[in-house]
């Protein structure tokens, strides 16, 4: 069987959650497909949610934006990172270009990293970009700061001209660069439990609305979980680590490993939440999307999808703003109410993209 490599962005864990959607989509309709991976994720993250065996290559191969945590970010040194990085493309692509004929690669999929298009031109195989943006147009936010890298633009849309195609994500932004971008619909992670299974499960309450406080793998740190307004009708749902000391009471904490140990995933406890607090990310966005919950949002600082999200949000899903100082103050109550009593969104688009792209994936192997 032919090998696909899949070039997956380490920024946050919404590249590589969709991705392995179609990673596992793919290995359905064509069993024994190589899968060789290329990204900085954490191996954990593949290790339970890949259904497939794979090679993986665990170096970046961007450099993403340079986060704080998850609401603040340094434009500064987003820039000096990726200008660091692209002063060495050429070398990149190259030794890219060995890796993919070291391991037979006939496809390569980015997501949306620019050096797998290069890479794929120079080893003289086929590329797709799958993605909701590119990283030139989120670069181009930073404008005061990219006279410091005057060749970091050019270079990256360079190499997405180099690809065969854009399939393109709902709530996009970016794309200038492909002569050919073919819309998808949403890829999403969908729940394997029903709600009332997972909750019972994780011991959440059957009779009280559930919000999920979830803010990816960077998190927020100062929260003051005592001072929350919404306990005595909210169950306030957290997941990570046990190190948080003793909880009020409303407050339930599932760890990481357990929610995996039990055969569940991430996705469930969206679907088993009434809410999701979150600062709007394509991956939650979809997980939303899919299994029903509503959003509470925060801004997440200077990113240029954010405001694409906001715009796009309400056409799909129900929703709710909520201010920094109100999140940090634990005045939640008003948007949590908010969120979950808005009216029924105009729209409901499909979310089965990750079965589409896994469909036209085994195409083009088949005629490779």
């Amino acid at each position: 069987m032919p090998a696909v490599a899949f070039y997956i962005s380490g920024h946050g864990f919404g590249h590589a959650s969709r991705q392995i959607e179609v990673l596992n989509a793919l290995a359905k309709r064509a069993p024994g497909v190589g899968l060789v991976l290329r990204t900085a994720v954490p191996r954990w993250l593949l290790d339970r949610t890949l259904n497939a065996p794979f090679v993986l290559l665990d170096t970046p191969c961007d450099t993403g934006v340079v986060q704080i945590d998850s609401l603040r970010l340094d434009p500064k040194a987003t820039i000096d990172a990726a200008r660091e990085f692209y002063e060495t493309f050429d070398r990149r692509v190259q030794d890219e270009a060995a890796f993919l004929a070291k391991h037979a690669v006939t496809l390569v999929i980015a997501d949306a990293p620019p050096l797998a298009c290069a890479a794929a031109a120079a080893a003289g195989v086929p590329a797709f970009v799958i993605a909701n943006f590119t990283w030139d147009w989120i670069y181009e936010e930073y404008r005061e700061d990219l006279p410091a890298a005057p060749n970091l633009i050019p270079t990256i849309r360079k190499a997405y001209r180099r690809a065969n195609a854009a399939w393109r994500l709902p709530m996009h932004g970016g794309f200038a660069s492909f002569d050919t971008v073919v819309d998808v619909p949403f890829i999403a992670r969908h729940a394997r439990h029903e709600r009332n299974e997972t909750r019972a499960c994780f011991e959440l309450p059957a009779d009280r609305p559930v919000a999920l406080f979830s803010f990816g793998g960077y998190g927020v740190d100062g929260l003051n979980l005592e001072r929350l307004d919404c306990l005595d009708r909210w169950t306030v749902l957290l997941t990570g680590d046990a190190g948080r000391g003793p909880l009020p009471a409303g407050v339930h904490l599932i760890e990481d490993d357990q929610i995996y140990a039990r055969g569940f995933r991430y996705e469930d406890l969206v679907h088993a939440s009434d809410v999701v607090i979150t600062k709007p990310g394509y991956g939650i966005v979809s997980e939303c999307l899919a299994n029903g919950a509503a959003v509470v949002y925060t801004s997440r600082g200077r990113f240029a999808e954010y405001a694409v999200l906001v715009a796009a949000m309400p056409r799909f899903l129900r929703c709710a703003y909520i201010d920094h100082d109100d999140l940090f103050a634990g005045r939640w109550v008003r948007a949590l109410d908010a969120a979950i009593g808005a009216p029924e969104p105009p729209e409901r688009p499909t979310t089965d993209g990750a079965e589409v792209i896994a469909g036209l994936l085994a195409q083009h192997l088949v005629s490779a």
